[in-house]
C-alpha cells in the first residue's frame, strides 16, 4: 500500500540530473533517498545511505521567525576585512577579529595558543558546554525584564540600533588595522654594547656631562639593544651604569634614561611596586599594566617582583585594595586569559546577554560576572562581545558600567574594556591625561612613551592627532622641556 506523498514500495525512482554512481562505492540501499539535485556526489569509499535518512538539506536550516540572522563565519563580510582605522592592527582573514603581531624581545609579545594549563574556559571550542543565561530560551527568569531584541523580548529601547532578528547589524568596533611594524623605533643596524658602553663612558668623564650624546645613543636603540650596555658597562669599567646615570642625570630625564635601560618586565615590575606602595595607590597604573600586557609578559613579572621585592605582587595587590576591585587586579594578575584568536560568534552572543543579565536586567549588579568574563575571554573574543552588547540592547558597555558601577571597581572595569576594544586609543587617551591640565604626570607619560615605542606608537599618534586635533609630538613639546624633551621626542619618532 502507498500513501500519498510518498512513492511505490522499494525506494524513489532515480532523478534525472543525479550524479552517477562512483566506482568503489557502496551500492544504493533499498528504501534509501537519492542523491538530490545540486549536491555532493557520492565519495568512493564512503558509507552508503542509510534507509529512512534524511535527504541532505540545501543551505542549512532556514531563518526561524524572530530569531537571529544566519551567521556566515560571524559578522557580514566586508570588503577587505573591517574599515581602516587609524593607525592599528593588520587586515584579518574574512570573519575574524584582528589580532596584535607579536613581538620579539619588548613589550606587546604573545605566544599562540590557549589557557596555560590546559584550561579552556567555557563555552570554547573543546571546552565544557556554556550553560545559558538563566530564562533564555523560553522567556526571562521571574522577576526579570525580557532582554530586548532577542526573540520574545521586549522592542530594543533605541531604534536606531536594531536587535537581532531585524534591520542591518551594526558594523562592529573593532581596533585599528595594522601594516606590519608599527612601533617607533628599530633596530639599530650594527649596534655593538661594547662601542656602545664607550659612548657612554665618555660622555659621563670628566667635568659636566654630554647629554646630547646619551640622548643620540639611547634614543637610537631598541630595548633589546639597550639592555646589554648594563652588564658590557660593568664589564669594561667595573662600574655599575645605573649608578653613573643617577650621579650625572636629574630628575624626570634621570628616571627616563634608567627606565630606557631596564629590560621591559623589570620596568613593569618597578612600576607596579611603585604604584602599590607609593602615597596612594595608582588604581590606574595597576590597570594599564595588567590588561595590556600578554600572559607570557605577566608570569614574568610575577616573578621578578617576587625575586625583587621578597612577596608576591598578588599578596600586594591584595594588602593594598579591596573589594571587587582587589579581585579584579588579582584575576589579570594570574596571567591566564585565553589568547586563542578564533572568535566564536554564537558564544560572544551569550556572553553579552550574561553581561546584559548581571548588569541592565537586575536590581544591582552582579561583579562577579563582569570579572569572570572580561579577565577570562580573549581579547579578539571580546572586542565581538561588546559589539554583540551594543547590538542587542542598544547601549555602549562602557556607559552600562558606569551606570550599574562607581569607584574604584567601575574605573578598573571601564579602563579594561577600552585597553582591550582599542589599544592605541586607550594609550593616547592615557597620554593626553598626562600631559592635560596643571602639571605633568611624568611617570604615566615615561612608562607609556618607553613601553609603547616598539609595540604600536606610530598608531598612537595617529589616533592622538584625530582625537585631539595635534600631533603627540607637539604635545610633548609644548608641556615638557630640555633634555627631557628631546629624549621622549626620540621615543615618539616623529611629528605628524
Amino acid at each position: 500500500m502507498s500513501y500519498p506523498g510518498y512513492p511505490p514500495s522499494g525506494g524513489y525512482p532515480p532523478q534525472a540530473g543525479g550524479y552517477p554512481p562512483q566506482a568503489g562505492g557502496y551500492p544504493p540501499q533499498a528504501g534509501g533517498y537519492p542523491p538530490q539535485a545540486g549536491g555532493y556526489p557520492p565519495q568512493a569509499g564512503g558509507y552508503p545511505p542509510q534507509p529512512g535518512a534524511y535527504p541532505p538539506q540545501a543551505g542549512g536550516y532556514p531563518p526561524q521567525a524572530g530569531g537571529y540572522p544566519p551567521q556566515a563565519s560571524g559578522y557580514p563580510t566586508q570588503a577587505g576585512g573591517y574599515p581602516p582605522q587609524a593607525g592599528g592592527y593588520p587586515p584579518q582573514q574574512a570573519g575574524g577579529y584582528p589580532s596584535i603581531p607579536p613581538a620579539q624581545g619588548g613589550w606587546g609579545g604573545a605566544p599562540a595558543g590557549g589557557m596555560p594549563g590546559g584550561g579552556m574556559p567555557q563555552g570554547y571550542p573543546g571546552g565544557p558546554a556554556p550553560s545559558p543565561p538563566q530564562g533564555y530560551p523560553g522567556g526571562p527568569a521571574p522577576g526579570q525584564q525580557p532582554m530586548p531584541g532577542y526573540p520574545g523580548g521586549a522592542p530594543a529601547p533605541n531604534p536606531s540600533m536594531p536587535g537581532y532578528g531585524g534591520g542591518a547589524p551594526a558594523t562592529p568596533h573593532s581596533p585599528a588595522i595594522n601594516r606590519g611594524y608599527r612601533g617607533a623605533i628599530k633596530d639599530h643596524p650594527g649596534a655593538d654594547p661594547l662601542r656602545d658602553v664607550e659612548v657612554l663612558r665618555k660622555a659621563m668623564k670628566g667635568f659636566g656631562t654630554d647629554e646630547s650624546a646619551i640622548i643620540e645613543l639611547l634614543g637610537s636603540r631598541t630595548s633589546k639593544q639597550r639592555v646589554p650596555m648594563v652588564a658590557a658597562y660593568k664589564t669594561t669599567y667595573g662600574k655599575d651604569l645605573f649608578h653613573d646615570l643617577k650621579s650625572e642625570l636629574t630628575g624626570s630625564f634621570e628616571k627616563l634614561a634608567i627606565a630606557m635601560l631596564q629590560t621591559p618586565a623589570k620596568f613593569d615590575a618597578s612600576e607596579l611596586k611603585e604604584a602599590i606602595s607609593g602615597a596612594g595607590t595608582d588604581e590606574a597604573c595597576l590597570i594599564e599594566i595588567l590588561s595590556s600586557r600578554s600572559n607570557a609578559e605577566i608570569r614574568e613579572i610575577n616573578q621578578i617582583y617576587k625575586h625583587e621585592y621578597g612577596k608576591t605582587l598578588e599578596d600586594s595587590i591584595s594588602n593594598d585594595t579591596s573589594g571587587h576591585f582587589r579581585r579584579l587586579l588579582v584575576s589579570l594578575c594570574q596571567g591566564n586569559r585565553d589568547e586563542r584568536e578564533q572568535v566564536d560568534i554564537n558564544m560572544a552572543k551569550q556572553d553579552a546577554q550574561k553581561l546584559y543579565a548581571a548588569g541592565e536586567n537586575k536590581v544591582g549588579t552582579d561583579e562577579s560576572q563582569f570579572n569572570a568574563i572580561l579577565c577570562a575571554r580573549s581579547k579578539p573574543h571580546l572586542r565581538a562581545v561588546f559589539h554583540e552588547y551594543q547590538q542587542m540592547c542598544g547601549r555602549d558597555i562602557v556607559k552600562s558600567i558606569c551606570r550599574e558601577m562607581s569607584g574604584d571597581v567601575e574605573d578598573g572595569m571601564v579602563a579594561v574594556v577600552k585597553c582591550i576594544r582599542n589599544t592605541p586609543e586607550y594609550f593616547a587617551e592615557r597620554l593626553h591625561k598626562a600631559m592635560a591640565g596643571a602639571g605633568t604626570k611624568d611617570r604615566t607619560l615615561i612608562r607609556v612613551m618607553v613601553t609603547r615605542s616598539e609595540v604600536d606608537m606610530l598608531d598612537i599618534r595617529q589616533v592622538y592627532q584625530q582625537t585631539y586635533g595635534k600631533s603627540l609630538y607637539t604635545a610633548i613639546s609644548g608641556d615638557t622641556s630640555g633634555d627631557y624633551k628631546k629624549m621622549l621626542l626620540k621615543l615618539c619618532g616623529g611629528s605628524d
